[in-house]
């Protein structure tokens, strides 16, 4: 199978099955948001979503955050990975939102790298999410199931998934493909323990075909 077959199936399968993918992250503004993608970083959207209501019934806009200490934000946040470094990232953003952007969250990925705590996956996160831009964002598991289905061959990092999926996903599917993706590495096509066995994908699948040979 060719991979422009192999990505019209799989994009094909989802845009019938599952039109209304977004994420997962709760959130009410552009600056909710990108705090809770800052905060998500190598930790579950589900711990972040319990953190984020009493953080934002605190710092509800980007000057109140930036006014705030780092031991302060640190008491809010403890809870999910590498708060240290996350309070520091949240205030320093917080900071250059309010004096360099008046507090709106940009709509560019080159813009939005130059806050704090934001690199090129948070950035296309907010881009696509929020402005509805053709940016598509590349965590693990979209790295992971890009790979396993063939729709990626070899890559590099993510920067190099990213730029092999952009080449074959038209551009007004390109910000919900990065839902399709992450949300089919959450609940199917996981890490350890891959269900193919109810994978609607199977029958495209490089990691399925190649674990059936195996097999004999």
């Amino acid at each position: 199978m060719k991979r422009k077959e192999r990505f019209d199936f799989v994009l094909g399968y989802f845009s019938t099955h599952q039109p209304e993918a977004e994420t997962e992250l709760h959130y009410q503004t552009p600056y909710q948001l990108l705090v809770a993608v800052i905060l998500s970083a190598q930790c579950t959207d589900k711990r972040v979503n319990q953190i984020t209501p009493g953080f934002f019934k605190r710092f509800p806009e980007a000057e109140s955050l930036a006014m705030a200490s780092q031991d302060e934000v640190y008491q809010y946040i403890k809870s999910c990975s590498y708060p240290n470094s996350k309070s520091k990232n949240l205030i320093g953003m917080a900071r250059k939102l309010t004096t360099e952007f008046g507090g709106i969250v940009p709509d560019e990925v080159k813009e939005l790298e130059k806050l704090p705590g934001v690199g090129r996956k948070t950035a296309n996160v907010i881009a696509s999410v929020v402005y509805n831009k053709p940016a598509l964002a590349v965590d693990t598991h979209v790295f992971r199931v890009a790979e396993r289905i063939g729709l990626t061959v070899k890559s590099k990092n993510p920067l190099d998934t990213e730029r092999q999926l952009l080449r074959y996903i038209p551009e007004n599917q390109v910000a919900i493909a990065h839902h399709w993706l992450i949300l089919h590495g959450r609940y199917i096509c996981q890490a350890r323990r891959p269900k193919c066995e109810i994978c609607p994908l199977a029958e495209v699948c490089k990691f399925y075909a190649e674990s059936q040979k195996k097999r004999g």
